[in-house]
C-alpha cells in the first residue's frame, strides 16, 4: 500500500508549509496506528509532532510485551535503521515505516465507525442496561463520562473527519516523556500495556463497547475489595483511614435487601456538597492539599459530594482506580461532581 505522502524530497514538520491533504493522510493513519489522541484537521502542531515523536521512540525501542502480556509484533523490528532520533519529523524513512506498519498482518489498525453518533448512543444505554453490576451504576456512569466522556468513538466535526475510537494516551516515562507508556480504549477506557494490541482485543474489547466496560466493572469493584481498607498500606486508601478509620468495608449505606441498595447514589451524594479550595487539606490526616499537574491544571472544584458522608466506600474506591497520588484526588473529585450533574443526576 503507497502512502500518499511518501515522497523522496518529503519533510513535514511543525512550522512549515505543508499540503493540508499530506498532513491529513499523515494525521489519519497516526491515529488508527494509536500515535494520535485526535485531530485530523490537516495542521501539523504540537500534537501531530508529539504522535511522530512517540512513534519514533517505538521503532527505536518498542517491545513486543508489556505487563499485561504479548503485543503481536514488536515494532522496532519494522525500523530496519532508517529512524535514529527522535525528531517530530517525517521524512520519506519514516514514511516508509509507516507503510510497512499498515501493510502488515500483525499490525491491527484501531476500528472506526460509519456512524459514530449511533454507535455511541447505543453504547452509552447498553451500559445503562447492563445487569448483574458489582458496582453502582451511578458511579459507573460518572466514571464514564469521566474516562471518555461517555463516548466510545469521536464524532466528527466539519474540519476533522476523525471518527476512530476514543482513545487516551498516557506518558509516565519521566526518563523518555515521548514514549506512550499505555492506551485506554473506548468507552471504559479499557487499559492496554502492549503495543499494538492484538487482533482478539480490537475485536473483544473495542468493538464490543459492554465488554470493554465490564472491565471497569471488574476493575472498580476490585478497587473497593483489596485497595480501601486492605492489611498494608499500598492496599489501603489514606482519605478512608482518615474519615472513617478501619471499620467494615462499606458496599452501601442501606442493606442489600432494601431496593435503594447501590441504587440511591445520586440522592446520597446531593446531600453535603463541599467546595476543595488550594487549601484544603486533601483528608484530615494530612497537610497535603490539591496541586496542578499535567492531567489536571485545576486547583480547586466547586460542590463536590463529601465523600465522608455518603455513606459508602466507593468515593475512596473511585479514587484508587486512578492510582494513589495527587492525581487520584482530582481523578476522584470530578467523578463526585459528575454524581449530581446530568445525565447522571436528573
Amino acid at each position: 500500500m503507497a502512502l500518499v505522502y511518501r515522497r523522496t524530497d518529503l519533510v513535514l514538520r511543525r512550522g512549515a508549509p505543508a499540503a493540508e491533504a499530506l498532513v491529513k493522510a499523515l494525521q489519519l493513519d497516526l491515529r488508527k496506528l494509536g500515535y494520535l489522541r485526535s485531530g485530523i484537521d490537516g495542521q501539523f502542531g504540537d500534537g501531530t509532532e508529539r504522535a511522530v515523536r512517540a512513534l519514533q521512540f517505538d521503532l527505536l525501542h518498542g517491545s513486543s510485551a508489556g505487563d499485561d502480556g504479548a503485543a503481536p509484533v514488536a515494532l522496532r523490528t519494522f525500523n530496519r535503521g532508517r529512524v535514529t532520533d527522535l525528531t517530530g519529523i517525517v521524512d520519506e524513512r519514516l514514511a516508509g515505516c509507516l507503510e510497512d506498519l499498515l501493510g502488515d498482518p500483525g499490525v491491527t489498525a484501531l476500528p472506526r465507525s460509519d456512524d459514530p453518533v449511533a454507535a455511541n448512543q447505543q453504547a452509552f444505554a447498553s451500559v445503562r442496561r447492563m445487569v448483574g453490576l458489582t458496582a453502582p451504576r451511578s458511579f459507573l456512569l460518572a466514571i464514564l463520562l469521566q474516562e471518555s466522556g461517555g463516548l466510545h468513538f469521536r464524532v466528527p466535526t466539519p474540519g476533522n473527519p476523525d471518527d476512530y475510537i476514543v482513545v487516551g494516551l498516557d506518558r509516565n516515562d519521566e526518563d523518555h516523556p515521548d514514549h506512550i507508556t499505555s492506551r485506554g480504549y473506548g468507552i471504559g477506557q479499557y487499559t492496554l500495556f502492549h503495543h499494538p494490541p492484538r487482533a482478539d482485543e480490537v475485536q473483544t474489547l473495542m468493538l464490543d463497547p459492554v465488554g470493554n466496560v465490564r472491565r471497569a466493572v471488574r476493575e472498580l469493584t476490585d478497587k473497593l475489595d483489596n485497595f480501601v481498607n486492605g492489611p498494608t498500606p499500598g492496599a489501603q486508601a489514606d482519605d478512608r483511614l482518615a474519615e472513617i478509620g478501619r471499620g467494615a468495608l462499606r458496599r452501601c449505606r442501606f442493606e442489600a435487601s432494601d431496593p435503594r441498595f447501590m441504587n440511591d447514589c445520586v440522592r446520597c451524594a446531593a446531600g453535603s456538597l463541599i467546595d476543595i479550595t488550594p487549601e484544603t487539606p486533601l483528608h484530615p490526616g494530612t497537610t497535603d492539599t490539591l496541586q496542578p499537574t499535567q492531567y489536571h491544571p485545576e486547583t480547586g472544584y466547586s460542590r463536590v459530594p463529601d465523600r465522608a458522608k455518603m455513606g459508602c466506600d466507593w468515593p475512596y474506591a473511585v479514587r484508587r482506580y486512578n492510582g494513589s497520588g495527587v492525581n487520584s484526588y482530582h481523578y476522584q473529585f470530578e467523578v463526585l461532581q459528575r454524581l449530581t450533574r446530568p445525565p447522571v443526576a436528573g
